[in-house]
């Protein structure tokens, strides 16, 4: 059984554990005074990071974890203070002195620590990578993320599902059409609706174009982490069009918005012919960037995520599929009727994790031209008859699977929690390193292009 999520929520008496698994979900209860749970991370490694952010934000012990560091807390966050119990209170909050975070590192004769980040040359988010080196090659790497925390959980604490939708829809930014298609499930099966196959369709061509978007930003960077810098020109031309299709048809360039109860009618002539350019410019482009030795020299063999790895880590999206893995939402009837063909590869090298996206960028534009429709759309969701309990809802979004959970009381959100793939992925990323060298790290971590704000929240 695959681990999907791992996290804690308050009852009145009791803290409640909620394991998600692909088959099933686990629920367990713990007492206040004594909130112990056993860790599942000796069978599932992914687990750990769940189990210290539940240890961070509910004050939960993890019995015979390997580690129990702070995940979500920063140096210098008070000791004892636990953000998303109810009693939690912002203005109690006062720094504790600074006490060194310590790095998981190898020691040795000619062994080395090179720590790079948090801050970062360009605009890149903030991340921390902990080497342990042996001249050129990486021995040991730890990821370290969280700088960017923004509370989200307890932000939407007491929110109606509308007024949290502006929230959740920008947690990450390559992935808001997908954050808005989970919210939207998670409205119809509050209010025990079906949404027409008009707006299915509108919303799963939206989420598309967002995958196109993402997809060719990647096209376009992961070659030029290699040194081949005319592959982004071309590529950032082509991301530049889809997000101003974005915008054309959302009203905003990143999405923000776009998945609404109602839907315009639109010139199905003219979208036809922005794709069929679309898939002419990326006919050229595979056909020139295959044929590139030294490129694929760089590519092939490096930063590989064996299959038995990539299950064992729970991986998920691009990176599990690169693998050998499986693994896609959107294998189902809606999607396989408009054309979908899950793509893969066996290597899980870098060369496999950019061929997996040229795949999807091509049966991308197959699906969106299945799921265009002329007509106008207009839904009434009914927000007033949503009833109180507790709901999941999957994306596939470009990074790979998506899990949301938001449970209502009174009409309002009481605990809301998402599992970004970016969770789950960053903790496999450790494992493509071990037979590289450290100029290699920045080509390998582009090729998974994770979102360090999904994962942050």
């Amino acid at each position: 059984m695959r681990l999907i999520a791992r996290y804690a929520k308050e009852l009145e008496d009791a803290f409640e554990i909620v394991t998600v698994y692909e088959d099933e979900i686990v629920k367990e209860q713990v007492s206040k005074e004594n909130p112990t749970v056993e860790t599942l991370a000796k069978k599932y490694p992914a687990a750990i990071w769940f189990e210290r952010k539940m240890q961070d934000d509910f004050g939960i012990i993890i019995q015979d974890a390997f580690d129990r560091r702070p995940l979500v807390h920063q140096e210098r966050f008070p000791k004892d203070l636990y953000p998303l119990r109810k009693d939690f209170r912002a203005k109690s909050l006062q720094e504790d002195p600074y006490v060194a975070y310590k790095y998981e590192e190898i020691r040795g004769d000619g062994v080395f620590q090179v720590a790079v980040g948090p801050i970062h040359a360009g605009i890149i988010e903030p991340g921390h990578f902990q080497f342990s080196q042996a001249g050129e090659d990486m021995l040991h790497l730890e990821v370290r993320h969280f700088y960017k925390n923004r509370g989200i959980e307890k932000m939407l604490e007491g929110k109606t599902l509308l007024e949290a939708k502006p929230i959740i829809e920008r947690i990450s930014g390559n992935e808001s059409v997908a954050y808005q298609i989970c919210w939207r499930d998670i409205v119809l099966q509050a209010t025990e609706q079906k949404l027409p196959l008009v707006l299915q369709k509108w919303h799963a061509f939206l989420l598309e174009l967002e995958r196109l978007i993402h997809h060719f930003t990647d096209l376009g960077f992961i070659p030029n982490d290699a040194g081949f810098g005319a592959a982004l020109a071309y590529a950032s031309k082509l991301a530049e069009d889809a997000r101003r299709e974005m915008q054309h048809l959302s009203g905003h360039r990143f999405g923000f918005g776009a998945v609404s109860f109602t839907k315009e009618s639109v010139d199905v002539s003219v979208i036809k012919a922005w794709l069929d350019a679309v898939s002419e410019d990326m006919a050229r482009f595979e056909e020139w960037i295959i044929d590139v030795p030294s490129l694929w020299d760089r590519f092939d063999t490096t930063g590989i995520l064996p299959l038995k790895k990539a299950l064992k880590y729970s991986t998920v999206g691009v990176v599990a599929r690169a693998s050998g893995v499986a693994n896609d939402r959107r294998i189902n009837p809606f999607y396989l009727e408009n054309g979908f063909v899950m793509a893969s590869e066996v290597s899980g090298d870098v060369g496999a994790r950019f061929k997996v996206r040229l795949a999807e960028v091509k049966n991308s534009l197959l699906m969106m031209e299945n799921f265009l429709q002329a007509e106008s759309a207009e839904f009434n969701p009914q927000m007033g008859s949503l009833k109180d309990g507790e709901y999941f809802s999957f994306v596939e979004s470009s990074i790979g699977e998506l899990f949301m959970s938001i449970e209502l009381k009174d009409g309002v959100i009481e605990r809301f929690f998402v599992r970004d793939p970016s969770f789950v992925n960053w903790q496999a990323v450790h494992i493509m390193m071990r037979s590289d060298i450290i100029a290699d790290f920045p080509l390998i971590n582009k090729s998974c292009d994770l979102s360090y704000a999904g994962n942050d929240l």
